[in-house]
């Protein structure tokens, strides 16, 4: 029996709670993490594949960070100071 032949070995995962029956500490991961399952009332799922792409924002639109916002001069006035101009 070779390594590819050999069952991967499973590992709880502490303090995870079922989707399914809302059990907890019932959740195994196989040993590669991309399965998950729970013990109890058989469900079982996936890792899902790639991450959605990321919603366009103001701030994460590349158009926005190239505009260059223009700066107004702010004059401090100390309202003790006897030389005013």
């Amino acid at each position: 029996m070779t390594e590819k032949d050999s069952p991967q070995p499973r590992r709880f995962i502490a303090g995870a709670v079922c989707p399914r029956c809302g059990v907890m500490d019932r959740i195994v991961v196989s040993g590669d993490g991309v399965t998950r399952a729970c013990i109890d009332c058989g469900f079982a799922d996936e890792r899902p594949g790639d991450p959605p792409a990321p919603l366009s924002t103001r701030v994460s639109r590349a158009s926005a960070r190239r505009v260059e916002t223009p700066s107004d001069v702010v004059r401090l006035i100390d309202p003790n100071d006897k030389n005013k101009s």
